[in-house]
């Protein structure tokens, strides 16, 4: 079973608010994860979690990074 971690909108129409999982990578992207890792809203920036312990996890198991979870993770989580 491939990994990846990516985003799950949730949220209504024009006000969109995302998810941050890690899911099989052959299911859609409205599918059942295997484990949220945290929040993320374009809108308002500042009220971002994520859990960057389980995320590390989760790559160093082999689970592929979507290029706008890339994104997010670089400009809003300060370097360790």
């Amino acid at each position: 079973m491939a990994v990846a971690v990516r985003l799950k909108r949730i949220g209504k129409s024009l006000y969109p608010v995302y998810r941050v999982v890690a899911i099989d990578s052959k299911k859609r992207t409205g599918g059942q994860p295997l484990e949220e890792l945290g929040k993320y809203n374009p809108r308002n920036k500042k009220n971002m979690t994520l859990n960057i312990e389980r995320l590390n996890y989760w790559i160093k198991t082999g689970a592929v990074v979507s290029a706008a979870v890339k994104s997010i993770i670089k400009k809003n989580v300060p370097a360790q």
